[in-house]
């Protein structure tokens, strides 16, 4: 596989994986997007990144379909933020994307033996 080939494929399971990591930490409790970002990265010890070009359309999607709510906080000396949190439709929602997501692993698992290391 070539570089480039690699590049695309590793695009097309960040985009594959965004909605479920992004639900995933609004779960737990309120986060603007640039936390949401750094956690993505962090967590994932710098393998996923999201830039801001990727990650704000997204969030905007996922705002447009019921499945996060968002809402602005201003504190002092801090810029205006905005804030998102999951929705009962998102709850629905990342639960069906959670067990879709250990169905695949699992078969993948099963495929290449990795439960088997």
């Amino acid at each position: 596989m070539s570089y480039m080939e690699a590049r695309v494929l590793d695009r097309e399971m960040k985009k594959g994986s965004a909605e479920l990591l992004i639900l995933s930490l609004v779960e737990v409790r309120p986060r603007h997007g640039y936390e949401i970002s750094k956690l993505i990265e962090s967590r994932s010890d710098g393998v996923l990144k999201f830039n801001v070009a990727s990650l704000y359309p997204l969030l905007y999607r996922l705002e447009k379909r019921g499945w996060i709510q968002g809402r602005w906080v201003e504190k002092a000396g801090q810029r205006r933020r905005r804030y998102y949190k999951l929705t009962r439709e998102g709850r629905k929602v990342l639960a069906a994307q959670r067990s879709g997501w250990e169905e695949f692993v699992a078969a993948i698992n099963r495929i290449t033996g990795a439960e088997r290391a």
